[in-house]
């Protein structure tokens, strides 16, 4: 047998972050740098370290002589489901489903000469890990599941003139999927049987790019473009049956393949410097989502069969409008503050524990500190209120059905790093 789709319940946790911290799918603005602080506000457009290579490749002519960044981040929150009167499979609550979650980045930029410049960015903007409690009513959706996309992208840049510079970047990512779901061998409740259950877990490169111009129309005004192609992971494995039985058995071993699309983004952004002192930043996204498809393959049986299908997320594409502002407190402080919002790339209806995604609101503050002429110091912090999501799925097999909701769903970042110039 064989599934396409393209994803898995893996993808529980990461339609929740990014921006997860999310960016209305499940790809992540919080790698492990400033922009943090800025709510992902001028991302495209600021060119003030070399993490610009995963914002914006054409903010390396921006860098003089050779700059490292290493950053490091935690990402933590709140994700617990209510269930409520209407669900029929008894179990436990879902706990504390998203464990803390570390992360990182390495950047480094070095000037050829007056026109020339190239760099290497390596960091995770894609994933994060979900784990419900085993037992939990939900464990036939989705048990525990992890996606993990770490980007290695060597780039370059040419600037043309004090106006114009554009960057290209080639993204190599590597891709891991994991994730287990329990199995109902009791539907209806016609026998007494403990829960079957499936695993599924591999690893893939895919490979896309970055492309990137900044116009300065005048000195201290900056206005960038950026378009990222999709990456396509194909993950492919034998499901791993735990139960017996004739009519799990003939599912045990059966080859799935899961083509996932990482989509295509195009982000705008403004960097103004308004004084000595202040600096306006807005950024507007755009990620095509609609195209992604299904998100996972699922199990469900009845008392004389048992199946694999295909679960239909209904994407749609998504939206991230950031405003953000620098303050040059001192001449060794700046401060850094955003607001953002994502639209959902889920409607209420098609919402699952799978994929609980819905809009976000973002508020993030952060400081960097000179400690002198040549080395930097960052802290950030980034806050994502998702709210209330509501959930109600079946399946048709089995009659198993989870109706409730998340409740006040959030997921804090908090972010060092440090740059040095030579």
């Amino acid at each position: 047998m064989q599934i396409k789709t393209t994803a898995l319940p893996a993808l529980t946790l990461l339609a929740l972050c990014c921006q997860q911290a999310h960016a209305g799918g499940i790809m992540l603005y919080e790698i492990g740098t400033d922009n943090v602080g800025l709510a992902n506000a001028g991302a495209a457009a600021r060119a003030q370290g070399p993490s610009t290579i995963a914002s914006n490749p054409a903010g390396l002519s921006y860098l003089p002589g050779t700059q490292i960044t290493g950053g490091l981040q935690v990402l933590y929150g709140n994700l617990k489901f209510d269930r409520d009167d209407n669900t029929n499979v008894a179990g436990s609550g879902s706990g504390g489903a998203l464990d803390p979650m570390p992360g990182g980045s390495f950047f480094i930029s070095h000037e050829l000469d007056d026109h020339w410049s190239v760099g290497f960015g390596q960091y995770g903007d894609f994933g994060l890990a979900v784990n419900y409690d085993n037992e939990w009513s939900g464990r036939y959706f989705s048990q525990n599941s992890s996606l993990l996309g770490l980007s290695l992208v060597p780039s370059v840049a040419y600037r043309f003139n004090e106006q114009w510079s554009i960057g290209v970047g080639v993204k190599a990512m590597y891709g891991m999927l994991q994730a287990q779901t329990a199995i109902d061998r009791s539907p209806f409740g016609f026998t007494e049987r403990e829960d079957g259950q499936f695993k599924y877990k591999d690893k893939d490169w895919g490979f896309g790019a970055n492309v990137g111009v900044i116009y300065a129309p005048q000195p201290g005004t900056r206005i960038g473009l950026t378009y990222t192609s999709k990456v396509d992971l194909e993950f492919e494995d034998g499901l791993d049956i735990k139960g017996n039985g004739p009519l799990l058995n003939r599912l045990d071993g059966a080859k799935t393949q899961l083509d996932m699309t990482v989509p295509q983004t195009l982000t705008l952004s403004l960097f103004q410097q308004l004084d000595r002192q202040w600096a306006l930043l807005a950024s507007v996204n755009w990620q095509d989502w609609s195209e992604f498809g299904e998100i996972g393959a699922q199990v469900d049986t009845s008392a004389n069969n048992a199946v694999s299908t295909d679960v239909d997320a209904g994407f749609k594409d998504t939206w991230h409008l950031s405003l953000g502002g620098q303050y040059q407190a001192t001449p060794q402080l700046l401060w850094n503050f955003g607001v953002a919002y994502d639209s959902s790339a889920v409607s209420d209806s098609k919402r699952s524990v799978i994929v609980p995604m819905a809009e976000s609101w973002r508020i993030a503050t952060g400081a960097t500190y000179a400690l002198n002429r040549d080395t930097d110091v960052n802290l950030s912090w980034a806050m994502i209120w998702m709210g209330d999501m509501e959930v109600d799925q079946s399946k048709s097999l089995s009659g198993n059905r989870l109706s409730g909701q998340f409740d006040n769903a959030w997921i804090q970042t908090v972010t060092g790093n440090m740059t040095w110039r030579f």
